[in-house]
């Protein structure tokens, strides 16, 4: 290793530190040091301090131990002579000044609190692009594609390409690999966020493309996400540094470009990059470390050119992407999903004000042409600019193990399948579909016959066990829309009829879930006809087909066995198949119960149910309310809390659907001991619950649910339900 990289990189994080320094000094020179320093609505303090030393910073006066330890961690100045190149010095270096970074983007909160935007989205026009830390609703909502692998890892990029169309190059290459792209500090005055602006791209967690902030320190944002990863999925505590390094370089799979002149500040962020075992590849000619040691491969990899980027950074990072071409005129992929076609992008749109229908149907193999995609009645071409048209999607199925359960498992992927097209925007799904186009996707040749194409295409590589043959029907026209619509909606009803009426009793095969097994290794879900996934995403036939189409992958059949408690939902044939899948950590749960070993719990829960004793039942939040709830905990606390595979008697977390399912807490009292959900939960899942609440016999069950309109107290919610009766008041105390 060379001295000039040595001399560079501890230069450069004693310059981090004396800057934080100072900053705290001048700080504490203008606020009181009892002043709140946090991250907005995050459950982890400043993450990479919490997550490594594990102290809580939660005061101004708190930040002056880290900042005691990242001085203790600066190691000696590179002496002129004798110079041993050792690595150790250079790791303590950098962590040195990362933990000043941190400190460094806490005080900024505190000092200029409007600077970072909340949120997913970035609007450029108004002059405000860097997002800062992501709070936890986006924070649980995008790790989970870190989970299931549609996110393979990230790339965080520092400084700026030598000029715009480089700049979309290498990101939109990215984004072609389904790679989230994080983005920080400055070049010469400007960096490749404002680049991609300028190119016309969309930035923000949407579109995967994140801009962190405009300066080096900004870039500890990406690795606050990947250590909060590691505790909010992995289980893994506070303090726990080495632990939690070892997680991100295994299951994390990072790194750092660094776009031109690399100064001594990012070669100490650089070097504390490496404790993470992610590298740098760099487009300069910097000393490099190659060497393999901590990283998989090497460290430092320099003068790599921008046709050449993305490839290397794979390549020395070890990652395996796999990408399958799909022939249409614009990029394809996940990265893509979250775009916007706002109005003035807006070329036409299917849905929203007109009827847009998707239907799937089993077809015999005799009846369809694989391949076969037909556009009856206007093509894009032949539609008005800024029109709103009828649109049917009827997809025709056929296969040797295709079974109509399967319809609509398939159905639902033409959501995410079609949102994958660049420039192109679908929302809703069954007959409230909505579907818009952007002008630049007409302009390079889309067409409606091209969703016929990605479909399928990405049935065929995504379900070639059970789907032989593919046709794709595209109906514009308003009588064929309506004809279709009539046919879907009959549909609809018999399949959920279907659904509702299977129960746990009536099956002897229960379906493992070991999916968030990747970021917490003793998690299993076990998903029953009345508990679906706890994610929301699997329900009992959803593992079923999953099974059918990857025997070996993450949704096993367990043969539920004897029933060892029918009021709280244990089985024989669970409890041995969970005590093996989860490497003996869970020796048994119960499907019904949240006070008796309830099930294990994950970051990825939709969510969280817990016990309120002064009420005599339970109250659920889901993760996209940030409020206060009246256990004293936000989701994200809570989360915080359960995430990991955790078992907590008096919390469990689970899907919104099961919220209304038969067997929902069912050992507890059911659904009648709800006394507490945020309000927008209520709304989503009305029908449901008044059809439940009737079923129960409290027809009016949804108007004694409190919600934080009420309050968000315990004491508060009692005097709610005491003044509307509800039923849980009446009930068995629930900790008995």
């Amino acid at each position: 290793m060379s001295k000039l990289v040595a001399f560079a990189a501890i230069q450069g994080a004693y310059n981090m530190v004396a800057k934080a320094e100072g900053q705290l000094k001048k700080t504490l020179a203008s606020k009181d040091a009892a002043t709140k320093v946090e991250f907005p609505n995050t459950a982890y303090y400043l993450p990479v301090i919490y997550s490594l030393l594990g102290i809580p910073v939660k005061t101004i006066e708190d930040l002056r131990k880290p900042l005691a330890i990242a001085k203790k961690l600066l190691p000696p100045h590179v002496k002129r002579v004798n110079h041993l190149p050792y690595l150790g010095p250079l790791l303590d270096a950098g962590m040195a000044a990362l933990f000043a970074s941190e400190i460094t983007e806490g005080l900024r909160y505190v000092n200029d609190p409007d600077f970072y935007v909340p949120g997913e989205e970035v609007d450029p026009s108004s002059g405000k692009i860097w997002l800062g830390a992501a709070d936890d609703t986006i924070m649980r909502k995008r790790g989970v594609e870190f989970v299931d692998g549609s996110a393979p890892g990230f790339a965080a990029i520092v400084g700026a390409a030598p000029d715009v169309e480089t700049a979309k190059l290498i990101v939109e290459d990215y984004q072609k690999k389904n790679l989230y792209i994080f983005l920080a500090a400055n070049q010469s005055g400007t960096t490749v966020a404002e680049q991609l602006i300028e190119g016309g791209v969309q930035i923000g967690w949407n579109t995967r493309i994140v801009p962190f902030g405009p300066d080096i320190s900004s870039a500890i944002f990406a690795l606050g996400f990947a250590n909060r990863a590691a505790m909010a999925f992995g289980g893994l505590q506070p303090g726990d540094y080495k632990r939690i390094l070892k997680y991100n370089k295994d299951r994390v799979f990072a790194f750092v470009n660094a776009l031109g002149e690399v100064n001594a500040e990012w070669a100490a962020a650089a070097a504390g990059c490496v404790n993470w075992g992610f590298p740098t590849i760099a487009d300069t000619d910097i000393p490099e470390i190659l060497p393999t040691g901590i990283c998989t491969y090497e460290h430092v990899v320099a003068n790599v050119p921008h046709s050449e980027m993305v490839q290397k950074s794979i390549e020395v990072r070890g990652l395996k992407v796999t990408v399958t071409h799909i022939d249409i005129p614009l990029s394809y992929g996940p990265a893509f999903e979250g775009e916007r076609v706002r109005k003035d992008d807006l070329y036409c749109q299917f849905g929203g004000k007109v009827q847009c229908t998707e239907l799937v149907k089993m077809a015999e193999m005799s009846e369809i042409e694989d391949g076969k995609v037909t556009v009856v009645g206007p093509d894009l071409a032949d539609i008005k600019e800024g029109a709103s048209n009828p649109l049917g999607i009827f997809v025709q199925v056929a296969g040797r193990e295709f079974q109509t359960d399967f319809e609509p498992i398939i159905e639902r992927q033409i959501h995410h399948l079609t949102n994958y097209i660049q420039g192109v925007m679908h929302i809703g799904q069954r007959d409230i579909a909505w579907i818009r186009v952007a002008k630049q996707a007409v302009e390079k040749g889309f067409s409606l016959a091209h969703i016929g194409k990605v479909l399928h295409g990405k049935f065929h590589q995504d379900f070639t066990k059970i789907i032989d043959k593919v046709q794709v029907t595209l109906f514009t026209n308003k009588a064929d829309v309506d004809k279709l619509t009539a046919q879907a909606r009959a549909e609809y009803k018999t399949r959920d009829e279907r659904v509702d009426k299977m129960t746990d009793e009536t099956v002897d095969i229960f379906y493992s879930c070991t999916l968030c097994q990747s970021f917490a290794p003793t998690h299993v879900c076990t998903v029953s006809p009345e508990r679906t996934g706890l994610c929301g995403a699997y329900n009992w036939m959803d593992c079923k087909a999953s099974f059918e189409i990857n025997p070996t992958g993450p949704n096993q059949p367990i043969e539920k066995g004897e029933c060892l408690d029918s009021k709280y939902g244990q089985f024989k044939g669970v409890n041995e198949f969970v005590y093996k899948a989860s490497r003996g950590a869970i020796k048994s749960y119960n499907f019904y119960s949240l006070v008796h070993s309830p099930m294990t719990t994950c970051g990825c829960c939709e969510a969280i149910a817990a016990v309120l004793p002064l009420c005599n039942g339970v109250m659920t939040v889901h993760r996209d309310y940030t409020g206060d709830t009246p256990s004293g905990m936000k989701f994200t606390t809570l989360a915080g809390q359960m995430g990991g595979g955790a078992q907590s008697s008096g919390f469990v977390g689970h899907s919104k659907y099961n919220v209304t399912q038969r067997k929902f807490l069912a050992g507890d009292g059911g659904l009648l001991r709800m006394v507490w959900m945020p309000k927008s939960l209520k709304e989503e899942i009305k029908d449901r619950l008044v059809r439940r609440g009737k079923e129960l016999g409290v027809p009016d069950l949804i108007d004694k649910i409190a919600d934080e309109t009420v309050g968000t107290t315990e004491e508060e919610v009692l005097a709610f339900l005491q003044k509307v009766g509800h039923p849980a008041l009446s009930m068995p105390p629930i900790l008995e």
